[in-house]
């Protein structure tokens, strides 16, 4: 068996927690081969990137197209004309380039606090790997100015609020803005205007050219960047759900028979068979994985369908990935540009025409595009808030099975003591809290009204707005989780196994070591705070869970 999400998943770290010292190898950007796992290296980590050799001259070809597009006053979307409502205005030749820039300044309307470090550079790679990839017809030299920003940390300030999914065209201005020395940039630690930013890290700001002002706000690299950090982060936080849900079996003396392959096979719904393969991984070596050790002939619905819950969660983040694939590398740029084939430059020996000119000798064409909207990524990122929100009510309902003896067989409410002392009682209202703040972010922002620039751009999918929640709702959950650890933690030292399964007895071994079990009533708050972010956060522990299910059968 193997463990999930291989390719996107590693370390759960927090988009709001600094960027690391880059190490290691760096990741190459080709327009074609992006992952989560690379976006968290470069935004979480801090890896270098490098573009493929192939690049450059990529861009220049296309580069060339949108220099005969301009010669020949072709009428073109965003290039020769205005944008939104103003396309059919034809741009005078001379303003091209000054209208890139104003197009870059006129669209930095983004409001409020500026996103984290961690999200401007997801953004920055997946918009560099886009632009890698063609369809933009970038001037080339741009695009390694982009990369010597990432590798020399040079972080725009992007305002958290602005994109409707779109494009992110009010956030991704104020990168664009730096790009040609002005806006507000982090760099070493200090805010700084753009120019002095890029002048101390060693680059010069950009002179833009035609179009270059709409391809620096164009297509969807926030909603795309900051999805593959939550994406990265969700797989995570799954492992880690599982490795609670087995503690709280062993405090429970759970029944396992509902994880059994051929009572799933009878109904095989997706996701289910992994969810409880992995459980049965890590409860190997214990005593449940022999039904007849349980305590009870059956669960409560909280840890009898577990495998159900959590392998909806395995499902949504199979569909949030195959949506996301082709916003990390694709071309979200409208128009597209289109080169001519290297060999013959199109169909039959001659290079394809742009749309009202001559086919001979034309280098591509420019065509009208869609592809900058974003609604199956949009509708993901909704069904994995909705899938968190049934893992983390689960959770919540299992903690509080454990405080009730009729069920759980042990003291009132875990106390040593018995009724006489509140024990982890309280608490069960601290894990209700946190899950009526996942429940209230869970609610989907793809079906907002929608409104058009005088009804021409008359859709959107907030498709930024619900990567940035899922954030929210990832701290949440490993909050939440942490409840439940700390207090199945206690209900294995109540009910004293004589073995634990691998899984849970590694998860408590790594709370019991910052976190005694509860004597006499105590504050419990911060014992949470302090496995959420040591245990549940920590990179060994989930580096050891995740060995624990690549070794099992």
């Amino acid at each position: 068996m193997t463990a999930p999400y291989p390719a996107g998943a590693g370390p759960l770290v927090t988009d709001t927690e600094p960027v690391s010292e880059g190490s290691g190898e760096p990741v190459i950007l080709d327009g074609r081969s992006l992952t989560g796992a690379d976006v968290a290296a470069v935004a979480l980590r801090g890896a270098r990137v490098v573009l493929a050799d192939e690049v450059l001259p990529r861009l220049a070809r296309e580069r060339a197209v949108v220099d005969d597009v301009v010669d020949r006053r072709v009428p073109t979307y965003g290039l020769t004309t205005g944008l939104g409502s103003r396309s059919s205005y034809a741009l005078p030749r001379e303003e091209l380039a000054r209208f890139s820039v104003r197009t870059v300044r006129g669209r930095a309307n983004a409001v409020g606090d500026p996103l984290p470090v961690p999200v401007v550079r997801a953004a920055l790679v997946a918009r560099v790997n886009g632009l890698a990839g063609g369809g933009s017809g970038i001037s080339a030299e741009i695009v390694p100015l982009l990369v010597g920003m990432l590798n020399a940390r040079v972080h725009p300030l992007i305002p958290g609020t602005g994109s409707i999914g779109a494009s992110d065209l009010c956030q991704m201005a104020h990168a664009g803005l730096v790009v040609i020395g002005e806006g507000r940039a982090e760099y070493r630690g200090e805010v700084l205007d753009g120019g002095t930013a890029l002048r101390r890290a060693g680059l010069a700001p950009a002179e833009l050219g035609p179009k270059d002002g709409h391809v620096l706000c164009s297509a969807s690299p926030l909603a795309a960047g900051h999805g593959g950090l939550v994406l990265h982060g969700a797989a995570a936080l799954l492992t880690l759900a599982q490795a609670v849900t087995a503690l709280t079996f062993e405090g429970f003396r759970a029944n396992t028979s509902p994880l059994d392959a051929r009572v799933l096979g009878l109904r095989p719904a997706p996701g289910q068979s992994r969810a409880a393969a992995e459980l049965l991984a890590f409860l190997e070596g214990g005593e449940l994985t022999d039904p007849r050790r349980a305590r009870r002939v059956q669960d409560p619905v909280s840890l009898r369908c577990a495998a159900q819950v959590h392998g909806a969660l395995h499902a949504a983040l199979d569909f949030a990935g195959a949506a996301l694939d082709p916003e990390l590398n694709g071309s979200g740029d409208n128009p597209v540009v289109l080169a001519a084939a290297e060999d013959t430059g199109g169909t039959g020996g001659e290079p394809s025409g742009v749309p009202g000119g001559e086919p001979g000798g034309v280098p591509g064409e420019v065509l009208s595009s869609g592809n900058f909207h974003t609604p199956a990524l949009a509708l993901s990122f909704d069904t994995l808030a909705l899938a968190l929100t049934q893992t983390a009510a689960l959770s919540a309902e299992r903690m509080r099975r454990l405080l009730a003896p009729a069920l759980s067989g042990l003291s009132a409410n875990l106390s040593p003591y018995g009724p006489e002392r509140s024990g982890f009682a309280p608490l069960a209202k601290t894990a209700q809290a946190l899950v009526a703040e996942i429940r209230l972010l869970s609610a989907p922002v793809s079906t907002d009204p929608r409104h058009g620039a005088d009804g021409v751009e008359d859709d959107s999918t907030n498709a930024s707005l619900g990567a940035r929640r899922l954030s929210t709702m990832l701290v949440r959950l490993r909050q939440l989780l942490a409840v439940e650890a700390v207090t199945a933690a206690q209900a294995v030292d109540l009910a004293a196994p004589a073995v634990l399964g691998c899984g849970p007895a590694l998860l408590h071994r790594a709370v019991r070591a910052l976190v005694p079990p509860l004597d006499d009533d105590r504050s419990c708050g911060a014992d949470v705070d302090r496995v959420s972010e040591d245990v549940l956060g920590s990179d060994e522990v989930l580096d050891a869970l995740r060995a624990l299910l690549e070794g099992a059968p």
